[in-house]
């Protein structure tokens, strides 16, 4: 038996975090027990544990999801920790040590904001040298720069993540860093220097091109130096204005635009700071995880363009830069421009809008390894000039730049182009979860749009630890909502952007931190984001009661179903689903959710007053959209996606709604129309509500528009829009047209869900129980999933083999229990590790089509023949698309039906998705029931053989 993950705030060994109260989290593993009977955490002030401060004794209640050890935590202190687990076999462990450090706390700042006295617009370094004559036993470094900052001690980079103080609304709060540079001082004389870049607080940002200046207007600085010596003394150093400044090698930096940098500008003039009066009242120690280069990828190709251009291909949409190894004559310039697409085979920046995205670097005739430091790009391709010799790949290397999160989830399916859509929805997670989640990272944007980040938090969670990620990025937005009467911005920072209040995109308030607690059982991130997520529901209410629209939210200005298909003005982008009933639906959930997070949190009566305000809606939306018949007034797919993953249908009424879904999808050609409301939940609902042949056929789908149309194209990361990239290769449009766009990436989170079926549980989140529930199709071989949860590694993998037969193998982990859902299956056909199922001692009944067993910790194979045959054959009842891709039955098809073979292919485009029975009864092909049924006959011995290219 052992031990991981020990992690503080779902933060491995965090350093100068703000941490409130320290919540202590692991994973017990490698053993055949099946529960933890009780554990013991110490936290002690040395790694040897002769200090020890909290002793929680042998306790059987402790939680692995987050337990809370009673410490008066000191400033600037380091705290040990480590836990011992007993089983109910007998075994026992101690984990490694673990630790946590404390930042300044309450603890007043000594250290003076300073700026250099040099043009506002001259990036300075900011330095200062001291003496040590004494040993040093620590140091540390509390720093915060605007608008970015990096710093060296002794000529050494002190950390090893960039873009600090990270991006947040600067005008609520401003954050520090902590840096332990114990190894980097030394006796005798040291020196420091922070560089200093623009960023989003002074540099251009923003929508619509953007502003300069938006939060202040002069680099400054805030440092205090603390150094622990041997003999028990301390030195400190503090900014203040004894320290001088010198224009930096970095003639410009911006976000959109890229950065500057000549290394032959070695001013070697001092200049001196002043104070300047920024208060510390705003700083807090961090809540941003580092941003780091957590991944390194190698050009694939050099392309010699059709224009003469050397381009660099990364063969991944990716976001950071490139970084590369030089030693170009003295005074001559290399620039690298950045593009996430070529057309006609040239390099091509227009879909970045304003944003340069470049990097100019004047070499000082030294060889060197040279990167930006204030940028970054989203990019697959990169131009290169001014190059002297020929250009070797190898001198490049892609830094793949993201917050330092954890993957935790994989897919694999027998589908190689699913397999890329899965990675593309973690690539464009990695390339947009750069300290905030940002809609894209590439263009004259890059902003936390809310209504993004919500859609697609629950894939989020799945993919990687976003605990700590999301806590940030909920702290952020109730500082930016507290000042607008509950209003959630339209993005976060808010930045340029003023406006705010749009369904879909305030529920980033309830939620993602709904599905953050889901995911990871810790309710302190609903206990952090409560009061955000009652002011949002609290703010629609005002809405509804002022325009007395009677629980009905009807009023303001909604971005309603962004980006469907199905709006009737093709120049807007707002889709065709009423915004009223969008908004009305999400004032009925987020008033459901903020219920919910009430209850976990002990608050009853405000649960009670938010569940009725709930029901309420539910039953004014009702009223006014659904017919006592159970026909919804709008016939979409978001509205009849949202009205049954919302449940705003009454139960007597759900078939009928979800059949007529599948009409609407029928008359769709069985293709999707959503936007970004209705695509997160549209296969969900489908496999949920009797339709899991259609949400497979909507993921299976290769042409426009559909999730794989892109991956046919060559994508690496999800589009902005479903045809971002047209057939032929041309972008389909400039104004806005991102391709690493994560939104319709959420489609993962069904994947997770629904193929492999692994589902957290409300009632016991954090995956402590998880309901396994695989939905198969014939159309994939086999699908298997991993998921590292907050409890443990779960594995759920099925297979269907060629005799029709389904296996089921899942893995659980310790102290977590699971509810196995095996479809159309009879208890008494099922083989649980090859013994009958009523033999092996485990609780197991049939519900309808399905057997339901209750399984604890260990590895699980089932088999069964299914009771509905998963193989699919041939027949008349199949979309006539399906029968003419195959020769033999083509064949077959046109000697019964030789009208079959004079259609085009346009035709069969547009009615191939029906099947030969529903064409049957169209004037133009009418065929008898006794031909249908001779040709099924002919038919039904010939498999369906699925291409998976």
């Amino acid at each position: 038996m052992k031990i991981k993950q020990l992690k503080t705030n779902r933060i491995t060994n965090p350093l100068g975090f703000d941490l409130g109260i320290p919540r202590l989290s692991f994973v017990t593993y490698d053993t055949n027990a099946k529960k933890q009977t009780a554990a013991q955490i110490q936290v002690a002030l040395d790694q040897e544990f002769t200090d020890i401060i909290f002793d929680s004794g042998v306790n059987a209640r402790i939680d692995s999801l987050a337990f809370k050890p009673t410490i008066n935590l000191k400033p600037r202190t380091r705290y040990y920790w480590r836990v011992t687990v007993w089983a109910d076999n007998g075994e026992e462990a101690t984990s490694e040590t673990a630790w946590f450090e404390t930042a300044k706390l309450a603890e007043a700042w000594a250290a003076k904001w300073i700026t250099p006295d040099l043009d506002k617009e001259t990036h300075p370094v900011l330095t200062r040298e001291f003496d040590l004559s004494k040993e040093v036993v620590s140091a540390r470094a509390y720093v915060c720069g605007l608008g970015l900052y990096e710093m060296e001690i002794n000529g050494e980079k002190a950390g090893d993540e960039y873009l600090t103080p990270n991006f947040n609304a600067y005008d609520k709060w401003l954050q520090y860093q902590t840096y332990d540079i114990t190894d980097l001082v030394r006796m005798g004389q040291n020196s420091v220097e922070v560089s200093l870049g623009n960023g989003l607080y002074k540099g251009r940002f923003g929508f619509e091109g953007g502003e300069t200046e938006i939060y202040g207007n002069q680099f400054s600085l805030v440092c205090e130096i603390v150094i622990q010596h041997a003999d028990g003394n301390t030195t400190i150093i503090n900014t203040d204005d004894s320290w001088k400044a010198r224009k930096s090698p970095i003639l410009f930096s911006g976000i959109y635009d890229g950065e500057i940098y000549h290394a032959e500008a070695t001013d070697a003039t001092s200049y001196n700071v002043k104070e300047i009066d920024l208060g510390h009242d705003r700083l807090k120690a961090r809540l941003s995880l580092p941003v780091v280069v957590k991944e390194e990828l190698k050009p694939i190709d050099v392309i010699k363009t059709p224009a003469g251009e050397t381009v660099l291909d990364m063969g991944q949409n990716m976001v950071g830069w490139v970084q590369f190894k030089t030693n170009a004559p003295k005074g001559s310039e290399i620039v690298l421009q950045y593009a996430e697409l070529l057309q006609e085979g040239n390099f091509y920046q227009d879909n970045l809008r304003t944003a340069k995205a470049e990097f100019r670097y004047i070499s000082n005739g030294e060889e060197s390894v040279v990167r930006p430091h204030f940028t970054f790009y989203g990019f697959r391709y990169v131009k290169v000039t001014g190059w002297s010799g020929e250009l070797n790949k190898d001198d490049f290397t892609g830094c793949v730049l993201y917050s330092d999160m954890e993957t935790t989830g994989i897919i694999e399916t027998s589908n190689p182009l699913v397999n890329r859509l899965f990675l593309n929805a973690l690539w464009g997670q990695k390339g947009n979860f750069l300290d905030v989640p940002t809609d894209c990272p590439q263009r004259d944007e890059r902003m936390g749009w809310t209504g993004d980040a919500q859609v697609f938090s629950g894939t989020a969670a799945f993919n990687m630890d976003t605990y700590a990620f999301f806590s940030k990025y909920g702290y952020d937005l109730a500082k930016e909502q507290s000042g607008l009467n509950g209003m959630v911005p339209m993005v976060v920072p808010m930045a340029t952007v003023k406006g705010g209040g749009s369904s879909a995109w305030g529920e980033a308030a309830t939620v993602i931190p709904w599905n953050v607690y889901l995911h990871y059982g810790d309710k302190a991130i609903l206990e952090q984001q409560f009061e955000s997520m009652k002011g949002w529901v609290d703010f629609i209410r005002r809405a509804d009661e002022e325009s007395s629209s009677k629980r009905l939210w009807t009023t303001g200005f909604h971005f309603g179903d962004w980006l469907a298909l199905d709006g009737d003005d093709p120049n807007s982008p707002m889709g065709g689903t009423e915004t009223a009933f969008i908004s009305s639906a999400y004032y009925c959930y987020s008033s459901m959710l903020v219920a919910k997070a009430a209850k976990v949190l002990g608050k009853m009566e405000i649960a009670q007053e938010y569940e009725e305000l709930s029901n309420a809606v539910r039953s004014a939306t009702q009223a006014e959209y659904i017919t006592p018949t159970g026909r919804l007034a709008l016939n979409n797919q978001t509205a009849l996606v949202v009205a049954l993953f919302m449940d705003l249908v009454p139960d007597e009424h759900r078939n009928r709604l979800a059949n007529d879904l599948r009409e609407r999808l029928k008359k769709d050609k069985n293709h999707l129309k959503t936007g970004f409301v209705g695509t997160p939940y549209l296969c969900r609902v489908l496999s949920e509500n009797g339709a899991n042949d259609l949400a497979y056929t909507l993921l299976l789908n290769k042409d426009y528009p559909s999730w794989l149309y892109a991956v046919t194209m060559g994508a690496t990361t999800i589009w902005e829009r479903w045809n971002s990239v047209l057939p032929d290769g041309k972008i389909s449009g400039t104004d806005m047209n991102s391709l690493n766009h994560y939104a319709y990436g959420s489609i993962v989170e069904w994947m997770y869900r629904n193929v492999a079926g692994i589902n957290p549980v409300e009632e016991q989140p954090g995956f402590r129980h998880v309901r396994l529930a695989p939905q198969p199709d014939y159309r994939l071989k086999y699908a298997k999933a991993k998921l590292d949860s907050a409890a443990g590694l779960y594995e759920s993998q099925w297979e269907l083999t060629e005799d029709g037969q389904l296996t089921f193998k899942f893995v659980i982990p310790f102290n977590a229990t699971a509810t196995v859902e095996l479809p159309d299956a009879a208890l008494e056909n099922v083989l649980l590790n090859g013994s009958s199922l009523n033999d092996v001692g485990v609780s197991v009944s049939q519900s309808g089509e399905k057997v339901l067993v209750e399984l604890n910790s260990g590895a699980w194979e089932f088999s069964y023949t299914p009771e509905v045959d998963y193989l699919k054959y041939y027949s008349t009842h199949l979309p006539l698309s399906e029968l003419v891709e195959n020769i033999q039955v083509k064949n077959i098809l046109v000697e019964a039906v030789p009208q079959v073979a004079a259609f085009p292919q346009e035709m069969i485009a547009n009615i191939g998705h029906q099947s030969l029975r529903e064409l049957s009864h169209m004037p133009f092909l009418p065929i008898s029931v006794e031909v249908l049924d001779d040709l099924d006959q002919k038919l039904k011995k010939m498999k369906v053989i699925v291409d998976f290219q």
